[in-house]
């Protein structure tokens, strides 16, 4: 390949999926690969700090995606492009099959004969981070432009400035918590949030901590029956969200995209697990605290201790 290789990079369609992809990300434009972004639309400004070449966006309909990525290629006389895909879904291989360019891919899912380098999974147990990395460093090694051969400890999203609480209307010297009491979706069928937010929301204010929460216009009303008694700010775009979890003191989510952009930005934070495996899908961070575990949700007590904790050393 030329000293500068031109990369169609396929993201995960889900904003954690995203921010755990980020080491992959910062691993090709460090070697200096033309990385040209193909995701879903609100991951534009949610990357707007990278030196992406460009931003092909994918609308989730096969036709239509593989005739962008094809006119942008055409159009921008990328003939010598690959492609790598790191959603393991057929749709995705089959994208870049029509769009004429050569990807690699895991090959689940009898994806083999739709991509150019189909790469076993790792037999070790990896994290999601580092199974989207080995993924990445494999293909580099096919394109004979390698990446670093692990990814970094903890992720960093770029372009998100430091801003005083004040901004968003919260009072700096008191003790600011971000809860995020929803998560779309079931994991094999079950709830995914934690059934306690209102009772720590109560307990917190008790202890004049100023306990917020900012849901998407789609989850305010799973948001208000799971913390009524929380302050709610009007929904933000995703960058400034991402600065509003970087100001407060903690975030306190489920294991959900909230947990992953949080730990992109370096927030304080408590993930809470009862129906996800932390040792997979937890937060590459560390700044967070995983508490509970599978099949064993965390109790109101264990949550509202390093939050007590830590009050008393900011006074």
């Amino acid at each position: 390949m030329s000293s500068s290789p031109i990369l169609y990079l396929r993201l995960p369609n889900w904003l954690g999926d995203v921010c755990m992809t980020l080491p992959v990300l910062e691993a090709f434009l460090a070697r200096n690969y033309q990385v040209i972004v193909c995701a879903r639309p609100w991951a534009k400004p949610l990357l707007s700090g990278y030196a992406l070449t460009d931003f092909v966006p994918m609308t989730g309909k096969l036709k239509t995606d593989a005739s962008a990525l094809r006119h942008h290629k055409k159009d921008h006389g990328h003939g010598e492009a690959v492609g790598l895909s790191l959603p393991d879904s057929l749709s995705s291989a089959l994208i870049f099959k029509w769009a004429g360019v050569p990807c690699a891919g895991y090959k689940d899912d009898g994806r083999s004969w739709l991509l150019t380098w189909p790469i076993a999974k790792s037999t070790a147990r990896l994290h999601a981070v580092e199974s989207w990395y080995y993924l990445a460093h494999r293909a580099a090694e096919y394109w004979q432009h390698s990446i670093a051969p692990t990814p970094i400890k903890s992720l960093h999203l770029a372009g998100v400035p430091s801003a005083n609480p004040a901004k968003f209307g919260l009072d700096p010297t008191q003790m600011n918590v971000l809860i995020a009491p929803t998560a779309i979706g079931l994991h094999k069928g079950r709830i995914k949030v934690w059934p306690h937010f209102e009772e720590l929301t109560q307990q917190l204010q008790a202890h004049s901590v100023n306990v917020i929460m900012c849901p998407p216009p789609n989850e305010i009303d799973q948001a208000l029956q799971n913390a009524p008694s929380a302050m709610r700010l009007e929904p933000l775009p995703l960058l400034e969200f991402a600065q509003l979890c970087k100001s407060v003191d903690w975030v306190v989510c489920n294991d959900s995209g909230v947990s992953h952009l949080a730990a992109a930005v370096g927030s304080s934070q408590l993930t809470l697990i009862g129906v996800t495996d932390p040792a997979h899908t937890g937060p590459w961070s560390d700044q967070a605290t995983c508490l509970g575990s599978l099949n064993h949700w965390p109790t109101v007590q264990t949550v509202l201790t390093p939050l007590i904790e830590s009050m008393t050393l900011k006074k």
